[in-house]
């Protein structure tokens, strides 16, 4: 795959750099007319630097804009393109301003089958016999690092065009056409190659004897360090040499620092060689130039050359071979990730993609990932508490009954439902004494006359009337004996405390009432219990033993611990639902709580994971509906 992808690139870049060389071998006829020698060289440019058109324009009078070359060439039936008159608004800013200008055009990004952003990038000229200009450029492109490495290829490539001359300078002109041509060479020396060793060693060479070096190196980033991979003219050396590792040394302080070492250093240098100064005194004196190798933000390589001491690198030099190297670079870098085996190449990749997930960028997106990420694991494995939720009702386990003690009629009423009584003290209500009294009267006297008669048949010697009138005095006594106890419970009293729940007989003084009929119903608080209404989803998590919490609607934020007593086997339908009652014992009262108060109780089932208790209910719904 990657082969096949490297001789596609390396096809369509040697049938650019045929057409550069054409242009190249054209720009450095002397008879060329500026004119001719202006459109050969921004064609030039334009293939460099992958842009879809250019144009040189000057201002001109009455503030119009001149155009001097423009690229591709137009035949005389062409209409100018869009993009030309869009980008004169640009040349007037630039050309106010004198410094690089980006933008964006809206009407190129029109044209059919084509993918990316159409930009201008306008680059300020000072062309000797033509006077302040600008180049234009058109290039498409989505990535902002892509566009501005871009731009800074177009800066590099304006400034041999700054340097052209025009008429009487046409030496000048060809100086700098020797300078790129220098440069395409050494494109088409590496990309005449198919693997990464053949490419790097052709670009090592090409550059060491185009500037006539007596060495060029080529090393890749490997891990935090700088591995060389390629010396000029050397087919195989071993990384233990002194040399290698002084080169090595040489080329990461290049890259740690990200820019261009020469040493000796100029006066102006703002950057540390001790590196580079060790290499040149142990192997010279030598001139070492070190040059970071940038695909886009990044640096994955570092080129040092090395030239004797009398030969320093010029300035001109150095940009040429910085544009060399600025054209060569992507091809390399290609090769280098391509041309190794796959094992190596999904190391390479998972540690790119380990660096991306790792490094600065993206903050808030990792941070979003990795708090995303957390959310799943503590779904997953956190674990909590699993409560079975039911609706209750408090109801009473036992109640005292008090009944009407005789026949008779309220008379007063002390109480009424929902009052507090202490038992053997609280009177409930009494009933009406004044019959049993005159029946008392009446049996006392009754009973006297029975005891005279007794005595008067004792006097006379009647044995049996005596015993006779004393059967019926004694029989009168227990009648008074009956009427007296029913007298004393005509004042009805609860026999234990508790709450009153029924008997609201206020309303009903002075009703007649039977012995045996229930007047009230005492509830002692200790006897109150609570019946869970569970529904049929849930009863099988519920077993007894276990313990929970209820809280009433009247008092919701006490809440009530119990333990489950029961489970009613067999359900019952409620609200068009089935439910299990399920019966728990209170392991705590309060004075408040009263039978019949509803609310929500919770039993505490066991820890499960959070993922099962908030998807337990939607994961059952599914599983019945595809159920079949």
């Amino acid at each position: 795959m990657y082969q096949h992808h490297d001789k596609k690139h390396s096809k369509s870049s040697g049938v650019a750099a045929f057409e550069l060389n054409e242009l190249v071998e054209r720009l450095k006829q002397p008879s060329t007319s500026p004119g001719q020698f202006l459109a050969d060289l921004l064609a030039a440019q334009c293939l460099l630097c992958q842009a879809e058109g250019g144009a040189i324009l000057r201002a001109g009078q009455n503030s119009d804009v001149d155009v001097l070359a423009l690229y591709p060439h137009l035949t005389k039936d062409d209409s100018p393109p869009a993009w030309l008159a869009e980008s004169v608004g640009f040349a007037r800013n630039a050309l106010s301003a004198d410094s690089t200008l980006v933008g964006s055009l809206d009407g190129a990004d029109s044209s059919r089958g084509r993918a990316g952003k159409s930009h201008v990038v306008i680059v300020p000229l000072n062309m000797a016999g033509v006077g302040k200009a600008v180049a234009v450029f058109i290039t498409r492109t989505n990535n902002e690092i892509v566009l501005e490495k871009r731009s800074k290829r177009m800066e590099l490539l304006a400034g041999l065009l700054s340097h052209s001359q025009i008429g009487p300078a046409q030496q000048n002109w060809q100086e700098s056409c020797k300078r790129l041509q220098r440069a395409i060479e050494t494109l088409s020396a590496v990309n005449r190659q198919d693997r990464f060793t053949g490419a790097a060693m052709a670009f090592c060479n090409e550059i060491a004897s185009q500037w006539q070096c007596e060495r060029a190196s080529l090393g890749f980033l490997k891990g935090r360090y700088v591995q060389l991979k390629v010396m000029s003219h050397t087919e195989s050396f071993s990384r233990k040499m002194q040399i290698v590792q002084d080169i090595e040394a040489a080329m990461e302080e290049c890259l740690d620092q990200d820019i261009e070492i020469l040493s000796p250093a100029p006066k102006e240098g703002a950057y540390v060689s001790r590196a580079a100064d060790r290499l040149s005194e142990r192997y010279g004196p030598l001139n070492i130039l070190s040059f970071p190798l940038r695909r886009e933000a990044e640096v994955p390589a570092v080129l040092t050359i090395e030239r004797p001491a009398k030969r320093p690198f010029g300035p001109d030099e150095i940009e040429t071979i910085r544009l060399a190297c600025e054209l060569c670079t992507p091809r390399l870098v290609n090769l280098h990730e391509g041309d190794r085996w796959i094992g190596a190449a999904v190391v390479a990749r998972a540690r790119k993609l380990m660096a991306g997930l790792v490094g600065p960028k993206h903050t808030w997106a990792k941070v979003a990932a990795i708090l995303c990420f957390a959310a799943i694991l503590f779904l997953i494995f956190g674990k909590g508490q699993f409560r079975a939720k039911a609706s209750f009702v408090l109801e009473a386990t036992y109640q005292q009954v008090i009944p009407a003690p005789f026949d008779g009629y309220i008379k007063n009423v002390e109480v009424e439902v929902g009052d507090m009584v202490e038992g053997g003290k609280s009177i409930l209500a009494g009933l009406d004494t004044a019959e049993l009294r005159l029946q008392l009267a009446a049996a006392k006297a009754e009973k006297a006359g029975y005891l005279k008669q007794a005595s008067a048949a004792m006097r006379d010697g009647e044995t049996a009337k005596a015993q006779i009138a004393q059967a019926d005095a004694d029989k009168a006594q227990a009648q008074i004996e009956l009427l007296e106890y029913q007298i004393s419970q005509a004042s009805l009293i609860s026999p234990l405390s508790g709450i009153v729940v029924k008997g609201d007989l206020k309303r009903e003084i002075g009703a007649p009432v039977k012995v045996g009929d229930v007047l009230f119903e005492v509830c002692p608080l200790e006897a109150l219990r609570a019946q869970l209404m569970v529904p049929e989803d849930d009863v099988y998590d519920i077993k007894v033993g276990q313990e929970g919490y209820l809280a009433t609607a009247s008092y919701p934020g006490h809440q009530i611990k119990f333990v489950v007593e029961r489970i009613n086997p067999i359900a019952e339908v409620v609200n068009q639902r089935n439910i299990f009652k399920v019966r728990v014992q209170l392991l705590e009262t309060h004075s408040w709580m009263r039978p019949g108060m509803e609310g929500v109780a919770k039993v505490s089932v066991s820890k499960r994971p959070y993922a099962w208790i908030w998807t337990r209910k939607i994961v059952n719904w599914i599983r019945m509906q595809l159920w079949f």
